[in-house]
C-alpha cells in the first residue's frame, strides 16, 4: 500500500518505470480523444467540481486511462471525498501512476499522470480515509470505466 511518503519519494525522486509507455502527436491524441478529455489529458485541465460524469458512479469495474486504456483504480477502492471529483485511495498498481510536483497557481501539489502516456489525471492530496490516508483527486474525463464483464 503505498503512503503519503512513498508519493513524495516517487515526486523527487523519480517514478517507477511503467510496464508500458504510449507515445502519440498532439494530432494523434486530437484524433483519438473528445475535446474535454484533450483539454484535461493534453492540456493540463480541470473540470468544474459535481460536472464529471463519473463523480457519483458506482459500479463495479476498473477505471482506465481515457487515453492508453491503462487501468488506473478500481471501483473497490473508490469512495466520497465530497470535493467534486471522483476520489480513490490507491492506483491499481504502484506504476500505474506518475508523481510530479505542481507549483501551479501559487500552490504546492503533487500531480498524478498517467504513466504509460503522460496523461494528466488530477492530484494526490494525504487528507484521505485511513489506512493510506491517501486521496487521489481525479478528473472524470480522464477515465474510462471498464465495468466487470467488459474488461479485456
Amino acid at each position: 500500500m503505498l503512503t503519503w511518503k512513498e508519493v513524495i519519494h516517487f515526486c523527487t525522486k523519480g517514478n517507477p518505470e511503467p510496464d508500458r509507455r504510449v507515445e502519440k502527436t498532439e494530432a494523434e491524441w486530437r484524433e483519438i480523444l473528445d475535446p474535454e478529455a484533450f483539454r484535461v489529458l493534453r492540456k493540463k485541465g480541470t473540470e468544474a467540481p459535481h460536472t464529471g460524469a463519473l463523480c457519483s458512479s458506482h459500479e463495479a469495474g476498473k477505471y482506465n486511462c481515457a487515453g492508453c486504456d491503462t487501468p488506473l483504480f478500481d471501483s473497490t477502492i473508490k469512495f466520497e471525498s465530497g470535493t467534486g471529483w471522483p476520489s480513490f485511495t490507491q492506483p491499481i498498481k504502484e506504476n500505474a501512476i506518475k508523481y510530479e510536483k505542481d507549483t501551479a497557481f501559487g500552490m504546492v501539489r503533487v500531480e498524478v499522470m498517467c504513466n504509460t502516456c503522460d496523461g494528466h489525471l488530477g492530484h494526490v492530496f494525504p487528507d484521505g480515509p485511513e489506512p493510506s490516508g491517501l486521496r487521489y483527486c481525479i478528473n472524470s474525463a480522464s477515465m474510462q470505466l471498464a465495468e466487470v464483464g467488459s474488461e479485456k
